[in-house]
């Protein structure tokens, strides 16, 4: 539904992220929200950890999977388990750690993501950097993307944890506010859905401070599967909030609900449906599948947004 006041268009954003190969649940499995078929929308987010070890038969089940989403633009990202799509750890480190010195066929892994059969299912692999696309509704954003994450007991796309890989000097920054509109990393920023079932808050602060920074509409990741949830932040009052679910209601729709958008309702002390403030606000999604466990128990996340139109 376009605004011609605003010059915007609601847009339904579908979020998930390590699902470490999982496949979803029958239609008929009304215990778990990660079931057959994901809910549709106009982009579906993956924020890494594909699979559990980088093995082509892995990345063949998920990109099936994803090929089947309801969803007209698909953009995955990778995470530290998908070893094979960091090239140089994997010939210095993943092959042996991993596989045993066999090896898989890195350019079969890469064409699997980037080839033309996943370009014909609307599947988008982006590495780290920043990419425009304009939908069919006439929605334009804006993302950043970025697999890395302080490193993490000798895994895929690690950094040093004092490294700042998201500001001024670094290679690949994020870029000031208004230039993003989402970002999409695997590792959550410092004290934003980071905290471990020890207790620890293990998130990046760089990121953090970058984000601050950027104040996109929307930051997803994954990365600590207990830290699955949603907070939205008011970076003007220096507020957040963690937003509220209806367990019964997610099992029901297969998928946690957030409105974000111009026709939400205005519920202020929860957050879950009111308008977001571009620039004031950034909504913060962690939506790994699998619990500590590695139990796929976590719901996909819906999120309806206003982007601007082209």
């Amino acid at each position: 539904m376009a605004s011609e006041a605003t010059k915007t268009v609601k847009t339904r954003f579908v979020i998930i992220s390590d699902t470490h190969t999982a496949e979803l649940r029958p239609s008929n499995d009304k215990s778990h929200a990660y079931r057959d078929p994901l809910p549709s929308s106009d982009v579906l987010l993956h924020a890494g950890d594909i699979t559990i070890a980088g093995y082509i038969s892995e990345y063949e089940s998920m990109v099936d999977m994803l090929s089947k989403a309801d969803a007209e633009l698909k953009i995955v990202i990778a995470g530290n388990h998908d070893v094979t799509l960091d090239e140089p750890y994997y010939e210095k480190i993943g092959k042996r750690k991993f596989h045993r010195n066999m090896g898989e066929d890195l350019e079969v892994v890469r064409e699997m993501w980037t080839g033309e059969k996943a370009k014909k299912a609307g599947i988008v692999y982006l590495e780290e950097g920043v990419r425009t696309f304009t939908l069919s509704n006439g929605a334009r954003f804006t993302i950043y993307s970025s697999p890395y994450q302080p490193e993490f007991c000798n895994f895929a796309f690690p950094y040093l944890r004092d490294e700042d890989r998201f500001n001024q000097y670094a290679q690949n920054p994020i870029p000031d506010h208004p230039k993003i509109d989402i970002v999409l990393t695997h590792g959550p920023p410092a004290g934003i859905l980071d905290q471990t079932n020890r207790g620890d808050k293990v998130g990046c602060e760089h990121l953090l401070r970058a984000v601050r920074r950027c104040r996109p509409r929307l930051h997803c990741f994954g990365h600590i599967h207990e830290g699955w949830g949603a907070q939205r932040v008011d970076w003007v009052q220096d507020h957040s909030v963690s937003l509220p679910v209806d367990r019964q209601q997610i099992l029901n729709n297969r998928c946690a609900y957030v409105n974000i958008s111009q026709d939400a309702g205005d519920n202020p002390a929860e957050g879950t449906n009111k308008p977001l403030t571009f620039g004031e606000e950034t909504l913060f999604v962690n939506a790994a599948i699998m619990d500590v466990n590695y139990k796929p128990v976590n719901a996909p996340w819906m999120v309806d947004m206003d982007l601007p139109i082209a």
